[in-house]
């Protein structure tokens, strides 16, 4: 059975810091988030608006195959869910590859995480 793990949501202080993908090596997973959500910009118009993306990462910090959605929380019609969707795996697929310390890389490999991609609330 596959373990999943949920990348915490990122206070949007934290959102500032600069971490580009491959630049940082990255001890924690917590860590991995905060560099994930440096390559998120929502769509314009999205407010309110989320969606959470599963997915694997290899050792070397590409991923297992493309990340799926598995909660989206979009107002509007099907094109615009599916812009929202299309913005987050855009920008998880901006930050790769992640630059895993030796310790977190050999215990990443094939575990399912999540993520969650948020708009502004209004």
């Amino acid at each position: 059975m596959t373990k999943a793990v949920r990348l915490p949501a990122i206070a949007a202080a934290l959102l500032t810091v600069s971490l580009p993908a491959g630049a940082a090596t990255l001890d924690t997973m917590s860590e991995v988030g905060a560099a994930l959500q440096t390559c998120w910009t929502p769509p314009a118009n999205s407010e309110n608006s989320s969606v959470t993306l599963s997915f694997s990462f290899k050792r070397d910090g590409t991923l297992i195959g493309p990340p799926k959605a598995t909660a989206i929380h979009v107002k509007g019609d099907d094109k615009a869910r599916k812009a929202y969707v299309d913005a987050a795996t855009k920008a998880l697929n901006d930050c790769l590859p992640v630059g895993f310390s030796p310790s977190l890389a050999q215990g990443v490999a094939g575990t399912v995480f999540t993520l969650q991609f948020n708009s502004p609330k209004k």
